[in-house]
């Protein structure tokens, strides 16, 4: 039971992932999400049903496209595979609540907003204003009165300095967006929000001098990197693992 239920999971993340590869791709395009065959990027032919498959489609082309050969993108089995390992360390924690289908749906918005921002460097607003308004839901269904209310002033307290550093950097150090994202994000993982937040610097700063390392010798030009997926990497890795930061830091002294 535990197995199949795995796999039902998994394989559910994996299409909802390929359909947010979808509306990703064709929002603010005046395309529809739900009408219209996908076609290929390189040579726009219709692309067949064999070839939709989520990541199965990516492994048996070898990373090429059916139609033409072209070198196909690994974003989308990459995303199809997160999403699918998500939902099943999600049904893993949470079991079958209440607060389970809202969860899902919270971590499918999540990964339409990480991939948006790394195509385009922004959050749109009614994206946030879905995943602000589920991992509210969320968090209602998934906690005390008394603990959502705490959950609601870790929030606030997180979303606060990103805001700060918005308006004292007119915008150069943080986009506004973020801030409404890390208040979702801590909703969605309560008491682990915190500890979260810290990760979500600590890897943005490993990322961050990765990338400026890569740079070409003697070049001055800036490098801009999206906070979104950082935020998100930092925020599941505290919910998923449970690591407390506070708390190991107490029992260190």
């Amino acid at each position: 039971m535990i197995l199949f239920s795995t796999v039902i999971f998994f394989v559910l993340g994996a299409i909802i992932a390929s359909f947010v590869g979808v509306l990703v791709a064709r929002l603010h395009t005046g395309q529809g999400f739900l009408t219209g065959r996908s076609r290929c990027d390189a040579c726009d032919t219709p692309l067949t049903y064999i070839s939709l498959i989520p990541i199965a489609s990516y492994l048996i082309g070898n990373g090429r496209a059916r139609c033409c050969g072209a070198r196909v993108s690994a974003y989308a089995p990459v995303a199809e595979l997160l999403l699918g390992t998500l939902f099943v360390l999600a049904y893993t924690v949470l079991g079958f609540t209440p607060a389970l289908p809202l969860f899902l749906l919270s971590l499918s918005i999540l990964l339409a907003l990480v991939l948006y921002d790394l195509f385009h460097q922004i959050l749109p607003s009614l994206l946030l204003v879905a995943f602000v308004i589920t991992c509210t839901a969320t968090s209602i269904l998934s906690s005390s009165q008394a603990l959502f209310f705490s959950n609601l002033l870790t929030a606030f307290f997180i979303a606060l300095p990103l805001i700060l550093i918005h308006f004292f950097s007119r915008g150069r150090a943080m986009g506004f967006a973020d801030a409404p994202l890390a208040f979702g994000l801590a909703l969605l993982t309560g008491p682990n929000a915190l500890s979260g937040f810290v990760f979500s610097f600590w890897v943005g700063a490993v990322i961050g001098v990765a990338l400026l390392y890569r740079r070409p010798v003697g070049s001055r030009m800036g490098v801009e990197v999206p906070f979104a997926p950082f935020l998100a990497v930092g925020f599941l890795l505290a919910y998923f693992t449970q690591w407390n930061l506070f708390t190991f830091v107490a029992a260190s002294l």
